[in-house]
């Protein structure tokens, strides 16, 4: 039997057994028509965004690169080049990924999260056939003090026969779709970005190190009550090399300033992808290249969905600053050299905690 609304707000194992083990998610407490906000979920004052420690600068944005051919090439490497350098974020447009593509993915997303609790919950980590198939909610329950008002399925690309026959049906061949056409936008912009960091190719080495892996995840994050009371993703940056963005049209995606005295909101752009700098390659550029911290706000009258495309090392790689890099200017190295595997599991054993992470691989 489903926990009653007042018992939803006493206990937090009713509250886990009904969000996590059966599989409802926050959006099956968004459908019971909670009022008001559960008390697992509100965060600490310094982590809402209505508090003055992290206002919202208006008057700044992330560059918007026109990725078409059109434009003269040098102007669009050294656009890419300088926002990773001075942002660790930007949108591109013109990217080539078709617009048909990316709308049908976010179809899927909804078509995914409107399954029954009985069918989604197959896929929870207790459930799931596969431990490349994960769908779960918040971010990490165990370690958190406060949960994150988001549902996500995450699906780990191995290859096309093992997403075939272990993804959901639902959305299988829309991620896969979204995946195959983003992987041209993907190796244009890592040849763009090495080449500034004097590696003059990609050779096989390289590109197993660069973009070995890839994970893609649908996250649906339901209207909220109380929404000004938590968080949607709290502060983070990503472990990848680059996360390729598909965000809707509903907006609450902010970057940190660098001066790392405000937020900057990244306004949705129909047809953008967002591009980010991960942990990975800030750590393979020596720092050249900035992963930044980012937050997901939660929304109080739209569900909004993502869909983000995780280009990583592969979990058995070892990552650290490139010898191109270090031997171009004889700077030394900032970083040490980390197992990928190792560098990941760091991160998903704790809450999200701004840039902590990447404390994890810098030479002391």
């Amino acid at each position: 039997m489903a926990p009653t609304r007042s018992m939803m707000m006493d206990s937090p194992s009713d509250l886990n057994e009904f969000v996590m083990i059966q599989g409802n998610g926050v959006k099956g407490l968004y459908e019971m028509g909670l009022k008001t906000l559960p008390k697992q979920y509100i965060q600490p004052l310094e982590e809402r965004m209505s508090m003055m420690t992290n206002k919202v600068v208006p008057q700044e944005s992330i560059p918007i690169i026109d990725m078409s051919n059109n434009n003269n090439n040098c102007d669009v490497e050294d656009a890419i080049c300088d926002a990773a350098e001075k942002w660790g974020f930007f949108q591109v447009i013109n990217h080539g990924v078709p617009t048909q593509v990316l709308e049908n993915v976010k179809d899927a997303t909804y078509r995914f999260y409107e399954l029954a609790a009985e069918e989604k919950v197959k896929y929870t980590k207790e459930n799931s056939p596969t431990k490349h198939v994960r769908y779960g909610s918040s971010f990490s329950p165990q370690a958190e003090k406060a949960l994150e008002w988001k549902d996500y399925l995450s699906l780990f690309y191995v290859s096309e026969d093992e997403a075939i026959a272990t993804w959901p049906y639902a959305c299988r061949n829309e991620a896969l779709e979204y995946m195959k056409k983003s992987e041209a936008l993907i190796k244009r912009l890592l040849n763009i970005l090495m080449k500034r960091l004097n590696v003059k190719e990609i050779d096989e080495t390289k590109e197993a190190v660069l973009m070995g892996s890839k994970r893609i995840n649908l996250n649906y994050y339901p209207v909220c009550p109380n929404h000004d009371l938590t968080v949607a993703i709290g502060r983070h940056s990503d472990v990848s090399t680059l996360t390729i963005l598909l965000q809707d049209q509903t907006g609450g995606l902010f970057v940190r300033t660098e001066d790392r005295r405000g937020w900057i909101h990244v306004p949705p752009i129909p047809g953008a992808l967002v591009i980010n700098i991960g942990d990975a390659l800030q750590i393979m550029s020596n720092g050249r290249y900035k992963s930044i911290e980012h937050r997901v706000t939660a929304n109080g009258s739209k569900t909004r969905v993502s869909v983000p495309i995780f280009v990583n090392p592969r979990p058995s790689d070892v990552i650290g600053p490139f010898l191109e890099v270090l031997a171009s200017d004889g700077e030394k190295a900032k970083y040490k050299n980390v197992l990928y595997s190792d560098y990941v599991k760091h991160f998903f054993r704790k809450a999200h905690d701004g840039k902590m992470t990447i404390e994890y691989a810098k030479i002391t």
